[in-house]
């Protein structure tokens, strides 16, 4: 699989994520919003000096949502990328739950009752002191038609 280099956006998205979530960019701002407090007598507290952190901070939030947005769209995906070839390499393993994102509430919530009542089993046999450790072959109920239609 051939690597693409990255676009001018991913490496500054990437680049400004990095840069807006550390410690100093915190500081930054601390600092804008008490320099901005103490200019406030100087400026009489008048209506522009209002304006001007109202705007600066609605055009920095306004951009820092499609940032973030960026961000957390490639990390979901690369975690569900890592998730899905663990899925794909385990023996006994379901395929069928490799896109699951995908389907509907309907056919998620069957699923997520599926797994639910399987960890309640494994928690009561754990509680009888029997082995709560189990990786079926084959779980007929996992593989319905409806599950596997997006």
């Amino acid at each position: 699989m051939a690597q693409n280099k990255p676009s001018f956006f991913i490496l500054f998205a990437n680049w400004a994520s990095r840069k807006t979530g550390s410690s100093y960019a915190f500081i930054l701002a601390v600092l804008v919003i008490v320099v901005w407090g103490v200019s406030g007598p100087l400026f009489h507290f008048s209506d522009t000096w209002q304006l001007v952190i109202n705007t600066g901070t609605t055009i920095v939030t306004f951009l820092m949502v499609f940032l973030i947005q960026n961000s957390q769209n490639r990390e979901g995906m690369a975690v569900q990328i890592k998730l899905d070839e663990l899925l794909r390499s385990m023996k006994g393993a379901h395929n069928i739950l490799l896109d699951l994102e995908k389907l509907d509430d309907e056919a998620l919530d069957e699923h997520f009752a599926r797994y639910r009542k399987l960890a309640e089993e494994a928690r009561a046999q754990r509680e009888r002191g029997e082995e709560d450790v189990d990786a079926p072959e084959s779980d007929p109920e996992c593989l319905d038609e409806k599950a596997d239609k997006p």
